[in-house]
């Protein structure tokens, strides 16, 4: 390939997609995070499920009897919603709302559809388990070190704006089904499925 060749090649990731504001190289780079942060909702849905050993060990696996907000959510002893979180932990409604939850946004992400109500529904489910990690909090209630690293900004709050993100640039439609989904009827009819 000639250089003239190669400076067109690299020019063309620049060029903004049709329709878009968004250069093809950021469409494509907005996909690769949709379909990372889908991956982490799908996989924890699925460890939590069979027990793979990553997270949940078999024999706390959700098949096997186990709850998929017991060990998470009894363990929260920090916080102003403490006493929410430990109260609710492994009640049959919230293991099936977590679990459908993370299913779901999972899902939604990796394919590109539905990216409204992931981004929602994943913000909410991340914001939800910051303050369950409280990391403004230096101590436990037991006063041990909670390790905390950033007393704002973490882990949680990054996976949420970045659903939101994935949701606001369209990526679903690149390497997704997002242009596909936009164009059924029922969703264009009801443009917050999108």
């Amino acid at each position: 390939m000639t250089a003239t060749g190669r400076d067109a090649a690299t020019s063309l990731e620049n060029v903004p997609a049709p329709g878009s504001m968004l250069t093809v190289a950021a469409a494509r780079s907005l996909a690769v995070l949709r379909i990372a942060l889908g991956f982490v909702f799908l996989w924890a849905f699925l460890d939590k499920t069979f027990g793979w050993g990553y997270a949940t060990p078999s024999e706390r696996a959700w098949l096997n009897g186990g709850s998929p907000t017991k060990g998470f959510l009894s363990g929260v002893d920090v916080g102003p919603f403490q006493s929410f979180f430990t109260s609710i932990a492994g009640a049959a409604w919230a293991d099936w709302l977590f679990m459908i939850g993370l299913l779901g946004i999972g899902l939604a992400l990796i394919l590109g559809i539905g990216m409204r109500i992931a981004a929602g529904a994943g913000a909410l489910m991340m914001l939800l388990m910051w303050f369950a990690e409280f990391p403004p909090a230096k101590t436990t209630g037991a006063g041990e070190a909670t390790h905390s690293t950033n007393p704002f900004v973490d882990y949680h709050l990054i996976y949420g704006l970045g659903v939101i993100v994935t949701a606001l640039t369209y990526a679903g439609h690149t390497w997704g089904l997002g242009r596909w989904w936009a164009s059924l009827p029922l969703v264009r009819h009801n443009r917050w499925l999108i």
